[in-house]
């Protein structure tokens, strides 16, 4: 969960985590939508079908993997997440090495490399496993990790409190914030989305399952149409209620902004009210869910719209009108 999340949103959320799956076994035993479910709000919910498939993994094989190579066969399992559990939980030797310990490395070396680079992940693993020469604990892997994260930070590295200040090439050169050098920015794509949100007398709304966009497969959203340009939104928004079996009129809302790794998007949802007396129907993939408590797994542009496509807000607060 951490992995790509603040610590201040991830918490609460494994508390959650660990009261519902307490075990390996009651995590393997789960159906993966209750997994990504437990997952909400995070983020990049293909973490939780990894972790779901790696403890299939681990039941089946009867025990917990304890070496690097192990680990690092299962699923979701990459060199660094192999490392860090070999260490910590096992007491491994390979050196688990993330972005603050390969800071401190390029830093200490005055190291023109690029963070992330395979280069100077090797010298990160070198430093590593030096320091562990002398002490022979991975908690002096904990501590290089401590010290990229509380003081030898990205932009404001406190070097008048690093303990290895001494011998840093990096602040001799006085340019410590030089190393490492940055990856390149990948170009954001920007996206506008139709979404409809109908809802029933009781509040609950429409939500279908995602089957075709690769980071947000097995969630569940309100219907959308990712729109062309020039496309109109009110229009792919009357083809989404005809499509969903409620020809009903629409209302425009705010327009919502979310950000879904790479790309930008520009969110056009409208409202509209499904009948009393049809609120039983939805298709394969669908279903009606509580928008603020939502018993599936849900991205967190769920709780984005709810907040703007109540029907007397969407009436107070009507979408763009570049249609």
């Amino acid at each position: 969960m951490a992995q790509q999340t603040q610590l201040d949103r991830v918490v609460p959320v494994f508390r959650r985590f660990l009261v519902r799956f307490p075990s390996v076994q009651d995590l393997s035993a789960a159906e993966a939508e209750d997994v990504v479910h437990a997952f909400s709000g995070l983020g990049y919910y293909r973490r939780a079908r990894l972790l779901h498939q790696a403890a299939r993994a681990i039941t089946e094989r009867g025990a917990w993997p304890t070496t690097f190579e192990a680990l690092r066969a299962l699923p979701g399992f990459g060199t660094y997440t192999a490392a860090a559990v070999a260490a910590f939980a096992f007491g491994g030797s390979e050196p688990p090495v993330d972005g603050n310990v390969a800071r401190v490395t390029a830093r200490l070396g005055a190291q023109s490399l690029v963070l992330g680079s395979g280069p100077l992940l090797k010298k990160g693993r070198l430093l590593a496993s030096a320091f562990y020469a002398e002490v022979g604990t991975p908690h002096v892997w904990e501590a290089l990790m401590e010290l990229g994260a509380t003081v030898c930070t990205p932009s404001k590295p406190a070097c008048a409190s690093c303990p290895l200040a001494s011998g840093c090439a990096g602040l001799r050169a006085g340019t410590p914030t030089a190393f490492p050098l940055p990856r390149a920015r990948r170009a954001r794509e920007v996206q506008r989305w139709a979404v409809l949100w109908l809802e029933r007398p009781d509040g609950s709304v429409l939500l279908r399952r995602v089957d075709d966009v690769l980071l947000l497969a097995g969630l569940w959203l309100p219907p959308f149409a990712v729109l062309s340009d020039g496309a109109s939104a009110p229009d792919a928004a009357r083809d989404l209620a005809r499509a969903s079996g409620f020809d009903v009129p629409l209302t425009p809302a705010a327009t919502v902004k979310h950000g879904i790794t790479h790309r930008d998007i520009r969110v056009l949802p409208f409202v509209g009210a499904a009948s009393a007396t049809r609120v039983g129907e939805a298709g394969d993939g669908s279903s009606w869910q509580q928008p603020h408590a939502p018993a599936v797994g849900v991205s967190s542009l769920v709780a984005k719209l709810a907040r703007v496509c109540a029907r007397n807000e969407a009436r107070r607060s009507p979408a763009e009108s570049e249609e």
